[in-house]
């Protein structure tokens, strides 16, 4: 605390009000008010979002449509429980006498702040929440279906034996693999199946596997070396294309993401802003309103 002295020898100390400058009550107020309004906006939203979505092919909107129809949602709520929560957190608080306009400016923002950062943390840790559930079913679904998938892969050989049995299978491969192909069909079709798992790990399949493919189809089928060789180029043709859709799909989807956390972002921000204006706002208006005491001259 600093001391100075007048020119007529007086000592003059400042006046330190021994509230405190935080008011926890219009912020856990404005908090709340915040919370319920994001909470219902949100479940909204969900509804709205719902119907965007459909099994039925040709019926339901594209996911970057989707994607960014929510992130502007979030957004929009964002900013209107921020300026709702941060209004009501300037209007609730008591007047604080004998401070400075600055000073009084400067709190109320703080408070805005601060509201608005305790409905942030609660509406997070509600939607993280959700999530974990989500996330702890599908897990629990992905664990059934793995443990379904082992039980059926019990009398063929595992994934992980997948480049042995594609090896095994290249050294044995028979000279004259049509008369293979044509005594033992369940051999044929797994040598096949190996065959493209390996070529879809490796993102090709070499030439001779191709010319080995081309010949298995001629066996089994009847078609003539040319024909059976067009119509494996035609499938691993699909395949390709069925790999270059699931890498743009992921592609989209990481736009998408990318897009969404962006945008959250700058919600986030800008919500801030708001919450702190309008409880500067809501203050400046509360202060207005002043009742005064008439007290009689003794």
């Amino acid at each position: 605390m600093s001391v100075s002295m007048t020119g007529s020898g007086e000592i003059a100390t400042p006046v330190e009000s021994s509230k405190s400058a935080m008011t926890w009550g219009p912020i856990f107020g404005g908090a709340a008010a915040a919370i319920g309004v994001t909470l219902i906006l949100l479940l909204l939203g969900s509804g709205v979002g719902l119907t965007m979505v459909s099994p039925w092919s040709g019926q339901s909107s594209s996911l970057g449509t989707v994607g960014v129809t929510a992130a502007i949602w979030l957004v929009v709520v964002q900013w209107l429980s921020s300026g709702l929560g941060g209004y009501i957190t300037g209007r609730l608080r008591t007047k604080w006498a004998a401070v400075h306009t600055d000073e009084v400016f400067f709190r109320d923002t703080a408070h805005g702040f601060i509201s608005w950062a305790l409905a942030t943390i609660f509406v997070a840790g509600f939607l993280a929440s959700s999530l974990t559930s989500l996330a702890g079913a599908g897990a629990q679904a992905v664990g059934s279906a793995a443990t379904a998938a082992g039980t059926a892969a019990s009398s063929t050989a595992s994934v992980a034996d997948l480049p042995t049995a594609y090896f095994t299978d290249a050294l044995l491969r028979p000279e004259q693999a049509r008369a293979g192909a044509t005594s033992d069909d369940a051999a044929a079709t797994a040598e096949v199946s190996r065959i493209l798992l390996n070529g879809a790990a490796a993102g090709q399949i070499p030439d001779d596997d191709t010319a080995y493919l081309a010949t298995i189809v001629s066996a089994r089928t009847g078609l003539s070396e040319a024909d059976a060789r067009t119509r494996v180029d035609t499938v691993l043709k699909r395949i390709d294309d069925a790999k270059v859709a699931a890498q743009k799909a992921a592609d989209e989807a990481r736009k998408v993401a990318s897009t969404t956390a962006l945008l959250g972002a700058l919600s986030l921000l800008i919500g801030a802003f708001i919450a702190a204006a309008a409880a500067a706002f809501g203050g400046s208006q509360r202060d207005e309103e002043e009742d005064l005491i008439v007290t009689s001259r003794i």
